[in-house]
């Protein structure tokens, strides 16, 4: 057991007990509302999906076909698996209508081997309609809304041209924890304009809500981005932390983060060729591992 924080394996041994539960990646072709006009163009300014969608994950297949495709990749390592099928790519409540939503997720769950649902989505499409539906699967398997906040800054979510508020994601946490969810939210540090400072107070705001777990990334400038185009003209400033500031960072974090929120990750890592800055070296393990030797340090 973690003796600093509730990380993402201790969370899921709430629901799942000993079982080894691993998430499997969707992508069910959705897309995002500041991508297809309906609030805007471009996306947010640091994103690059295909950054963090694993091989087996295409929206030419099945969720299905993906599913049992990603149950091949991770069922060699242990022998006793159970999955849970996370709607990872894009908005996965937006630009369905509700009825190919609940097939779709419901064609996750007939899955041999997956115990429930991971759902990632922006604020501004967790329209009380899905989360009746969210909730209704709830009763029989776990589901996990994932909401991209961010920020709490409403200033940062311009400037990165997020097209919601902290408004809609107070608002959003609240009506999903009610209907008996388990919300997370997304949370990135060091974005466009911000200081250390203000990225923890989007952490302290977050742990105000009704959430159950917290996901926290560094800011990674990638190629081809619209920031990486803004970063190269000067048109926007970040500064991208060295591996020591994000490290101690991450134990400020630590220290404000109630224990009874779950932080499931702290570092995002893209692939090498695609990253600009910041390029560490480190493997997700290892940082964790220099993490715990800080806050070690941090509470003698």
């Amino acid at each position: 057991m973690n003796p600093y924080y509730i990380d993402s394996a201790e969370y899921l041994r709430r629901y799942f007990g000993a079982y080894k539960v691993q998430k499997l990646s969707v992508n069910a072709g959705f897309s995002c509302p500041n991508r297809d006009g309906t609030i805007g163009y471009g996306g947010c300014s640091y994103c690059d999906n295909s950054t963090f969608t694993p091989g087996y994950c295409s929206a030419q297949h099945s969720v299905k076909q993906q599913l049992e495709a990603g149950k091949v990749f991770f069922g060699r390592k242990y022998s006793e698996m159970r999955y849970l099928a996370y709607f990872q790519s894009y908005t996965n409540t937006y630009g369905r209508d509700i009825v190919t939503l609940k097939s779709l997720y419901q064609e996750a769950l007939e899955v041999k081997d997956v115990v429930g649902l991971v759902v990632g989505t922006r604020p501004d499409t967790l329209q009380q309609q899905v989360i009746e539906v969210l909730a209704e699967i709830n009763r029989d398997y776990p589901v996990f809304v994932e909401i991209g906040a961010e920020t709490s800054s409403d200033a940062t979510l311009r400037l990165v041209n997020r097209g919601h508020t902290w408004a809609d994601t107070c608002s959003a946490v609240r009506r999903a924890a009610d209907a008996g969810l388990h919300v997370g939210l997304h949370l990135i540090m060091g974005l466009p304009g911000e200081t250390s400072e203000r990225s923890l107070q989007s952490v302290a705001d977050a742990c105000k809500l009704p959430i159950e777990s917290l996901k926290l990334h560094q800011l990674q400038i990638i190629k081809g981005t619209p920031l990486h185009r803004q970063w190269l003209n000067g048109e926007t400033e970040v500064h991208c932390y060295s591996l020591e500031e994000y490290l101690n960072l991450c134990v400020r974090v630590v220290r404000i983060v109630p224990h009874n929120i779950a932080i499931e990750r702290f570092v995002a890592q893209a692939p090498p060729d695609k990253v600009i800055s910041p390029q560490w070296g480190v493997k997700n393990y290892q940082f964790t591992q220099r993490l715990h030797k800080l806050l070690e340090k941090d509470r003698q």
